[in-house]
């Protein structure tokens, strides 16, 4: 039976996809011009990415221990996703060597790492009862 816990993850997931897929649209000319998320600045979606990612790190665990095969790469994909936020969050810090910058990482590749994340939250709302 799928709980309240699986379908707040549900919820978490819908709206990181939204915020990852609709700017990624009207990056390539496709979709409503009104929603390009432009008023939030980048250096916060370097918190967002670590909050979320950590959030798809603990349902992964979940899903690990109900002996689910997705689990893992859900688990590897929220190490990898919560590391590059937290790397940029300590950076603003000024902890770190400067390569914990991570310039390479814009605004596409948010939309990017936002709609992957969004989906692997969604699909953790049913992989944690399996």
């Amino acid at each position: 039976m799928i709980d309240t816990k699986d379908w707040i993850s549900f919820f978490v997931g819908l709206v990181l996809t939204v915020t990852g897929v609709l700017p990624l649209m009207n990056k390539f000319g496709i979709g409503p011009e009104w929603f390009k998320l432009e008023i939030l600045p980048v250096n916060i979606f370097s918190y967002i990415v670590a909050i979320a990612g950590f959030y798809l790190m603990v349902n992964s665990v979940i899903e690990i221990t109900n002996s689910n095969a997705i689990g893992w790469i859900s688990f590897l994909i929220a190490v990898l996703i919560m590391a590059s936020g937290i790397l940029q969050v300590l950076h603003k810090f000024a902890i770190g060597p400067t390569w914990f910058e991570l310039t390479f990482i814009s605004d596409l590749v948010y939309y990017i790492v936002f709609t992957v994340e969004g989906i692997f939250l969604m699909i953790a709302t049913f992989a944690m009862n399996l």
